[in-house]
């Protein structure tokens, strides 16, 4: 039976022992920066001023996407939430080891650690349109690469996937490059 994450660690992210938010917590700040769609080109914000009269679903067409208009700060929410789901989710009872769906969809041979990587590759397409630079990314394909070579191996390569966490280390990367980056 595995234990999951508390519904407070979830909803309100813990403080820090100076009392302040952590860098996840971006429902109390205003949005800084300019607002990216999934492409990352930049949206200016007076095409935002009608709301939503444009949104619609084009299907069959390759550009449509409800999630367009995030601001930086909600994508890069967006992508810590995905690899704590990914690497940390959950917690095995009686240790203090944690695991995500990443090490649970591992379990499949093959196909599972196909899946893993092909949403590991996301979050790196997605640091990319954030604008993160080629090093950056290169580390962060490297991680992934390491992560899914190694987790083809039966157990052992999913014991490795639940130590290693790939998709943390891809997001501390691209958190140390943006908390370098001058505030506009």
């Amino acid at each position: 039976m595995a234990m999951t994450m508390q519904d407070d660690d979830i909803l309100a992210p813990r403080r820090s022992r100076s009392g302040t938010q952590s860098r996840a917590d971006f429902s109390s700040r205003k949005a800084q920066g300019p607002i990216i769609d999934q492409d990352g080109h930049e949206i200016r914000p007076e095409a935002l001023e009608h709301g939503f009269q444009e949104f619609r679903f084009e299907f069959g067409q390759g550009n449509s996407n409800p999630f367009g208009s995030l601001t930086r700060e909600q994508r890069i929410a967006r992508l810590e939430a995905i690899a704590k789901l990914l690497d940390v989710a959950f917690i095995l009872p009686g240790t203090n080891i944690r695991y995500g769906i990443d090490g649970l969809i591992g379990l499949i041979p093959v196909v599972g650690d196909i899946i893993t990587t092909a949403i590991s590759l996301w979050l790196v397409r997605e640091a990319r349109a954030i604008g993160a630079p080629w090093h950056i990314t290169a580390r962060m394909l490297g991680n992934v690469a390491v992560d899914g070579v190694v987790g083809i191996v039966p157990f052992a390569g999913d014991a490795f996937d639940v130590m290693f966490r790939a998709n943390m280390r891809n997001v501390r990367l691209l958190r140390r490059w943006l908390d370098k980056q001058p505030r506009i």
